[in-house]
């Protein structure tokens, strides 16, 4: 049986900001708990909480039975890791120090036998090393090997054995992420934290997370984004927001409505209570006036004013969090006729050869599952093509994106100047950078501003408060709007974006939406949000045969 019980929980930033306080919840077994709330509002932090990442410096939280975390960096792992090191990493505590254990003993006796194989020192190490495997055997080892090995076979058609020394960062993101899902749904433990799993997914595997999420019998609590997973998975939704949060005790499906009656009911009471105070104030200076005059109204003064006195101390009740009010200027600009053209284009090992010819102002959703070739696809044009023309100069650097091996040719039209948005937002030069410094040095392709003009932009954004704040300490959310923020300002006139609503909350991708139908020029987006394909016209399908195609509406099931 597991569970997790969050009692009054409250935490505060470092700078001393209070993030959210008097968060409660219960996340029953069997439950599936989904987490919501506007970028930045705390649901990570929470998430890190009940795992133990972060001290509880108010409240209470208490958990039953194993704990599982899938935490929100993988599916962007890019180190020397390898796959053995991700599965201990998400094994329990004890099973992971006895891996380490063994792992450190081995790498002891291979050094001790290069320096002789009989020697004192190498017979030591060698019985360190039997003493780990011992030590892995009884913490279940053998036995989470062979889940290991079922992994890898279904993920990436590979023994354990032959995967295990595979660097993770050679896996796509939705490997990465499908890898860590099934050891976690498969594994022992009762309890599941997961952080945005579905990012990275292409739509099979949204849909294979959506039924193995109804079907595991596991308590799950989990941070999504995306609206077609929540309503499908979700027994209740958390709602952090407003510095505080609040249970809606039906799905996903019927949560925007709550949220509404919930606002009108708490506008109400808050009505009512500034009409009791005024009523308690003014009946409390009546006294006051006849009491100077009257010393028989002393007693009544002093009554009212204790009245008044208690009211206000057990306070007002809330107010309704304030709506976000993200407004996305994306200005865009006239370009020719042809945005785009691929001839015969192939990429290399991914693609049979295809032609495309984009228009200004198409909007073009890109489909298709993992590995098939569509975030090439994207990078190849935003280095501007096959051979890039200077006046088609990416406006954020795209020239440095790695190269993308290709037949055929693809040619940007005039006037048109790419903006690339990357999923993992590995934006490196910009990590140990405040907003406020980035946009007010600008750069080649956008013009500083002073700070007065920097938080106005921010402010736009939602993000006036992060202004001082380092882009590399933002949460994955604040962190896409930013980027987006510096396409805008950097006069893009073809958008390219590499999913670019995985991390955003539900109004800033509304408001991406919003953003996108007032943009003048053109839009290419690698997308697996099916509620954010609908707002495009075109749709072009990467096949897992190579053949790439143009549909005239999304298709979702392809291997």
């Amino acid at each position: 049986m597991g569970y997790v019980d969050v009692a009054a929980v409250g935490h505060w930033l470092p700078d001393g900001r209070q993030l959210f306080a008097d968060v409660s919840f219960r996340v029953a077994d069997g439950a599936k708990i989904a987490l919501v709330g506007p970028n930045g509002a705390g649901k990570t932090t929470l998430l890190r909480m009940v795992a133990g990442d972060l001290p509880v410096q108010r409240g209470t939280i208490a958990r039953a039975g194993g704990l599982g975390v899938m935490r929100q960096f993988i599916g962007m792992i890019g180190d020397e890791s390898t796959l053995a090191d991700l599965a201990l990493s998400l094994a329990p505590s004890r099973l992971r120090e006895a891996g380490r254990r063994v792992a450190g003993t081995e790498s002891a006796m291979r050094a001790a036998e290069v320096r002789g194989k009989y020697s004192t020192a190498a017979g030591k190490a060698q019985l360190a090393y039997a003493e780990a495997l011992a030590a892995w055997g009884e913490a279940g080892g053998y036995d989470a090997e062979v889940l290991f090995d079922t992994v890898t076979t279904i993920v990436l058609d590979l023994p354990w054995d032959t995967a295990r020394h595979r660097p993770v960062r050679t896996l796509s993101g939705g490997q990465q992420k499908r890898f860590a899902l099934e050891l976690l749904l498969r594994g022992p433990e009762e309890v599941l934290l997961l952080d945005e799993p579905d990012n990275f997914l292409d739509v099979p595997g949204k849909r294979w997370l959506e039924a193995r999420l109804r079907e595991s019998g596991k308590s799950v609590l989990y941070v999504s984004h995306d609206r077609e997973l929540l309503a499908r998975t979700a027994d209740r939704v958390v709602a952090v927001e407003g510095g505080g949060a609040w249970v809606h005790p039906g799905g996903f499906a019927s949560w925007h409505e709550a949220r509404v009656a919930r606002h009108d009911r708490l506008d109400e009471q808050r009505r009512r209570w500034d009409e009791e105070h005024q009523k308690l104030r003014e009946l409390m200076l009546m006294y006051k006036q006849k009491a100077a005059y009257n010393s028989g109204m002393a007693s009544r003064y002093q009554a009212a004013q204790t009245r008044l006195r208690k009211f206000e101390e057990a306070g007002p009740p809330p107010v309704p969090p304030k709506e976000q009010d993200i407004r996305m200027r994306l200005a865009g600009g006239r370009t020719g006729k042809r945005a785009l053209i691929c001839e015969q284009l192939e990429l290399d090992g991914l693609t049979y050869p295809f032609d495309l010819e984009l228009w200004y102002g198409d909007r073009l959703a890109v489909l298709g599952a993992n590995g098939t070739g569509k975030s090439h696809f994207l990078r190849l044009i935003a280095r501007g093509g096959t051979d890039p023309d200077p006046v088609n100069q990416p406006v954020d650097g795209g020239a440095g994106l790695a190269p993308v091996g290709h037949d055929g040719m693809a040619r940007l039209g005039a006037r048109v100047r790419p903006g690339h948005f990357s999923q993992t937002h590995d934006r490196p030069e910009l990590m140990e950078r405040t907003l406020v410094d980035i946009l007010w040095r600008g750069d080649e392709h956008r013009t500083g501003m002073d700070r007065h003009a920097a938080m106005a932009a921010l402010s736009r954004y939602e993000l006036a408060g992060q202004g001082d704040q380092r882009f590399g300490t933002l949460s994955g959310g604040q962190q896409a709007r930013f980027l987006v923020l510096l396409l805008e300002l950097s006069g893009t006139t073809l958008l390219l974006l590499d999913e670019p609503t995985d991390n955003l909350d539900l109004a800033s991708a509304e408001a991406l939406e919003a953003g996108l139908a007032a943009f003048a020029g053109t839009v290419v987006a690698v997308t697996h949000d099916r509620w954010f394909t609908r707002s495009f016209d075109r749709f072009l399908l990467f096949q897992g045969d190579g053949e790439v195609v143009e549909v005239a509406e999304p298709v979702w099931d392809v291997a």
